[in-house]
C-alpha cells in the first residue's frame, strides 16, 4: 500500500457518495493524515442489500484519525448540496479538496433503458457533478491547494464504449467533461483531474451488476485510495490530467499490485473505457470468463511505413518547432496511423528543441491519438482541426486531452508551411 506522507493534514475533503465505496475507502486514507472529511451521501439508515451509512462512515474517519461531518445529499438537489457545503465551511473554516465521486449506473441498451434511469444517470454524474463544482469552487479558491478529482474516466470516442450502454457512456463523459473544461477554466488556480481504475474495483455496485463469484476478478478499493493520495497529494499546477489508478502508482514506485487483488493470482476484469488496444482486451476478457460485449477491428499499429506523405509531414515539423515551441507545449504525442500510410511516430514538444521521427516515443507519450494517415496529413496542413476530427470520430485521443488541444497551435505554424 502506498504509505501516508501526512500532505493532507488540516486539509478538509468533500466526498459525495462517501458513505461506502471507492469514496470511502479515499475518506479513510485521508483521515490517515489527520484530514477532514465531508461524507456527503443519501444512506442515511441501513440499507438491506447495501453496507454502511453516512453515519458508520464518520465513525470508521475519525477512529482512523481524521474529523468527520455527516451530511445527507442527493446531489440532484441544489439546496441540499449547497446546504452542506456551508455546514462543510461553517465547521472546518473552507473545502480544499472536492472528490465526485459519486455516480448512477445501468448499462442497458437504448429500447431498455427507462427515462427515469437515464434522468438518474444524467442528474447524479453529469449534472451533480458540475452543480456541486460549482458551489465548492468558490471555497476552493481561498485554499492554498486546491483540487477537483472526478472519478471519471479517458474521454474515448471509440464505438465500442456506447453501442451497449449509450445513456451510461454519455453520463460519465460528462464528468469527464467538466475536468476537460474546468482545468482549463481553472488553470493556475485549482488542479482539476480525473481518476479511474485499470481493472474493475469490488463494490455492492459492481457486486450486484456481476452477481456471485465477480469479486475475485476485481481489485479492492484500496487501490483507488492510495492513487488518489497521491494525485491529491501534488501541486495545484497538476492539472487536466485523465488519470489511470495503476499508471499513478507506478510513478510512485508501487510494483506490487497483488496486494491489492481480492484473490490475489486470480485473473483480473479490464475496466470499461481503456482499449488502448481493443482486441487485447476481448482476448483478456475472455480468458477472464467474461463476455465482450462488441468485437473490436484489428489493431492499426502496424509497422511504420518509410517515406510519402506522412515522413514530408515529420520533415516540414521539424522545420517549425524549436525551443519556443516546446515551452508553450511541454508534451510528447505518439500518432497511431492507420490507412494507406499506416505506422507510429512521434513528436517530442517536451525537451529541448524538439523532435520528431518514426516509431514508438522513447519516452512515454503524454497523447496518442490515432486516426487515418490521410486525415492526419489534413490536420497537419491546417485543413482539418483536431477539435472537429475528435468530434467527428476521426481521431481517437487517449492521454491528456488539453495537450491534444494544444496541437492546433502548431497546426497554424503548419498550415503556414503549405503543406
Amino acid at each position: 500500500m502506498l504509505q501516508n506522507t501526512g500532505k493532507l493534514a488540516g486539509c478538509t475533503l468533500f466526498i459525495t457518495g462517501a458513505s461506502r465505496g471507492i469514496g470511502k475507502a479515499i475518506a479513510l486514507k485521508a483521515a490517515r493524515d489527520g484530514a477532514n472529511i465531508v461524507i456527503a451521501a443519501k444512506t442515511a439508515e441501513a440499507h438491506p442489500k447495501l453496507p454502511g451509512t453516512i453515519y458508520t462512515a464518520a465513525q470508521e474517519v475519525e477512529a482512523a484519525g481524521g474529523k468527520a461531518l455527516a451530511c445527507i445529499v442527493d446531489i440532484r438537489d441544489e439546496q441540499q448540496v449547497g446546504d452542506a457545503v456551508q455546514k462543510a465551511v461553517d465547521k472546518f473554516g473552507g473545502i480544499d479538496i472536492l472528490v465526485n465521486n459519486a455516480s448512477a449506473i445501468s448499462l442497458t441498451g437504448t429500447l431498455e433503458t427507462p427515462l427515469k434511469k437515464v434522468d438518474l444517470m444524467l442528474g447524479v454524474n453529469l449534472r451533480g457533478t458540475y452543480m456541486t463544482s460549482k458551489l465548492v469552487i468558490p471555497h476552493l479558491l481561498k485554499s492554498r491547494s486546491p483540487h477537483i478529482l472526478n472519478l471519471s474516466p479517458p474521454l474515448n470516442l471509440n464505438p465500442v464504449w456506447f453501442k451497449n450502454h449509450t445513456a451510461y457512456t454519455m453520463a460519465k463523459y460528462g464528468m469527464s467533461m467538466c475536468v476537460l473544461g474546468m482545468a482549463e477554466e481553472f488553470r493556475g488556480q485549482i488542479a482539476v483531474n480525473a481518476l479511474w481504475p485499470k481493472t474493475a474495483i469490488q463494490t455492492a455496485a459492481m457486486d450486484m451488476l456481476g452477481g456471485e463469484g465477480i469479486s475475485k476478478q476485481c481489485r479492492t478499493s484500496d487501490i483507488m485510495a492510495d492513487a488518489a493520495y497521491a494525485v491529491l497529494s501534488r501541486p495545484k499546477h497538476y492539472t487536466g490530467h485523465f488519470l489511470v489508478d495503476e499508471d499513478v502508482l507506478k510513478e510512485q514506485g508501487v510494483r506490487d499490485f497483488e496486494q491489492y487483488a481480492v484473490q490475489p493470482g486470480h485473473p483480473l476484469l479490464p475496466d470499461f473505457f481503456l482499449d488502448e488496444a481493443p482486441e487485447s482486451l476481448v482476448e483478456q476478457m475472455e480468458q477472464h470468463g467474461a463476455t465482450p460485449a462488441f468485437k473490436p477491428p484489428p489493431s492499426s499499429s502496424a509497422e511504420p511505413s518509410s517515406g510519402g506523405p506522412i515522413e514530408s509531414t515529420f520533415n516540414a515539423i521539424r522545420g517549425v518547432i524549436n525551443e519556443d515551441v516546446v515551452k508553450l507545449t511541454q508534451g510528447i504525442y505518439q500518432f497511431d496511423l492507420s490507412g494507406e500510410n499506416k505506422g507510429l511516430w512521434f513528436l517530442d514538444l517536451k525537451s529541448g528543441a524538439g523532435s520528431a521521427g518514426q516509431g514508438q516515443s522513447p519516452v512515454k507519450a503524454d497523447v496518442v491519438m490515432a486516426m487515418d494517415s490521410s486525415d492526419f496529413s489534413k490536420m497537419f496542413a491546417g485543413k482539418l482541426k483536431p477539435t472537429m476530427a475528435f468530434m467527428s470520430g476521426k481521431l481517437k485521443i487517449k492521454g491528456d486531452m488539453t495537450l491534444a488541444l494544444k496541437l492546433e497551435k502548431l497546426m497554424g505554424r503548419m498550415s503556414k508551411a503549405k503543406l
